[in-house]
């Protein structure tokens, strides 16, 4: 059995991650715009916000934001509209 810890992110949950668990404060709310964004504008979104949130999380340490990190990394690489 997969630790879910360990398994793999969808790019919204990585962004849900970012907003809820990130120790800095205007990460967090980066993130939630960001959220709030793809909801309003759709699948269209998710490749701008991930890339910009990306952008803001350099500093965020520890195996969560490594994981995150990874997640949005991987979709952004993927080429893909689709939150995974």
């Amino acid at each position: 059995m997969t630790d879910p810890a360990r398994r793999p992110l969808g790019v919204v949950e990585a962004l849900v991650a970012v907003r809820d668990q990130c120790p800095h404060g205007a990460v967090r709310e980066h993130a939630a715009r960001a959220l709030e964004e793809i909801q309003e504008r759709g699948a269209g979104a998710l490749r701008q916000q991930a890339f910009l949130v990306l952008s803001t999380i350099a500093g965020w340490r520890g195996e969560r934001a490594a994981q995150v990190k990874q997640a949005l990394r991987s979709f952004l690489d993927s080429g893909t509209d689709a939150s995974g």
